[in-house]
């Protein structure tokens, strides 16, 4: 085995084993741009093997297809770009597990704390309205219904004695 050989055989290890970690990559996400990244990785060594057949094998006919795949990626990739430059910040991301359980958590939390609110609220206004009647139960009723007579000092006429007509 000559060293051309051997160094073809590493490239090609290599290759392959970035291409898959890539294919992982691009699974796991979690945004669509992690993806578009691994994505282009794996467009990139398949052009990369493409080369490296071509240099092996002494094949200036595979060059076509190079250039193929260089486009595809190129136009792949800045198509998402565009797309993702105008999606809404957290949309069409794939979250983790952590990421969802923190946000439950969180609407959880947010939840107690309106619900307490709620509570206070209601013991503040239940406490008015005690006051209120215990302040009710507090003044006697005769005083409750009499008006306080005006003061004698100023005299506005009295009753009428007779009726005008």
């Amino acid at each position: 085995m000559s060293p051309f050989d051997v160094v073809v055989v590493i490239g090609g290890v290599l290759l392959t084993l970035g291409a898959a970690l890539a294919i992982v990559r691009a699974e796991k996400g979690p945004s669509i741009l992690d993806r578009t990244v691994a994505l282009d990785i794996v467009v990139t060594t398949m052009i990369a093997a493409v080369a490296l057949y071509a240099a092996y094998f002494r094949r200036a006919d595979v060059v076509p297809l190079l250039v193929v795949l260089s486009l595809v990626g190129f136009v792949g990739s800045v198509t998402v770009a565009r797309f993702a430059s105008v999606e809404p910040e957290g949309e069409g991301r794939v979250r983790t597990r952590e990421e969802v359980a923190a946000e439950e958590a969180e609407k959880r939390r947010l939840e107690q704390e309106e619900e307490e609110t709620r509570r206070r609220r209601r013991r503040v206004v239940e406490a008015e309205e005690q006051a209120v009647a215990d302040a009710e139960r507090d003044v006697p009723s005769s005083s409750r219904d009499t008006v306080e007579p005006e003061p004698d000092d100023e005299h506005h006429g009295g009753p009428a004695d007779e009726e005008a007509r």
